[in-house]
């Protein structure tokens, strides 16, 4: 009879053994701890995002004109008539637009991470005189950097020359009227460039 009171003692200490500890973890839940017990859920996230837009961007026109009229000569005639020199024209015109828009990629920089649902944890139905704590830290790290070239570059050359008009040496001498030299250029750069 005195035996089996020391069997049953023995069991109980070893019951009240299991009931006791430490019980951890990284992330998620503890339910249902015994007294005594120390219970610890802990979570850790981390987010790094880094964009680096490189932009160059270059316009450029070259546009060298010449126009030339021709000679207008009424000469060595006993009566001369009239004589006229067309006319020479250049026209050119340039309409360049350019547009960069880097703007979509500050969405590659916003951290989708929710410390509710990445992180944290709980802790319940613990035994008494148990220690609980949760703890959960988010560390959000953004680096953009934005490296835009523009230049714009227009050259323009013209040369416009109208002949000579002479009268010389006609009886009756008529006219000359040399004609008309013109060069026109329009340039229109449109340049944008949205970080």
């Amino acid at each position: 009879m005195k035996k089996q009171l020391y069997r049953a003692a023995a069991a109980t200490v070893l019951g009240l053994s299991l009931t006791t500890g430490i019980v951890a973890a990284d992330t998620g839940n503890i339910d249902t701890t015994g007294p005594n017990s120390s219970n610890h859920v802990s979570s850790h996230v981390s987010n790094s995002n880094w964009v680096r837009n490189h932009n160059s961007v270059s316009a450029s026109n070259s546009n060298y004109q010449h126009a030339y009229t021709g000679r207008a000569n009424v000469s060595g005639n006993t009566t001369g008539g009239d004589a006229a020199s067309g006319s020479a024209m250049n026209d050119n015109s340039l309409d360049a637009t350019v547009s960069v828009d880097n703007s979509a990629s500050s969405s590659a920089t916003t951290s989708s991470a929710d410390p509710s649902a990445s992180g944290g944890g709980s802790i319940s139905n613990t035994g008494p005189y148990s220690n609980n704590s949760v703890s959960s830290t988010v560390h959000n790290s953004t680096s953009v950097t934005n490296d835009n070239w523009v230049s714009v570059r227009n050259s323009n050359g013209q040369s416009a020359v109208s002949g000579s008009a002479n009268v010389s040496g006609n009886t009756t001498g008529g006219s000359a009227t040399s004609g008309d030299a013109s060069n026109t250029n329009s340039s229109s750069f449109d340049l944008s460039v949205t970080n």
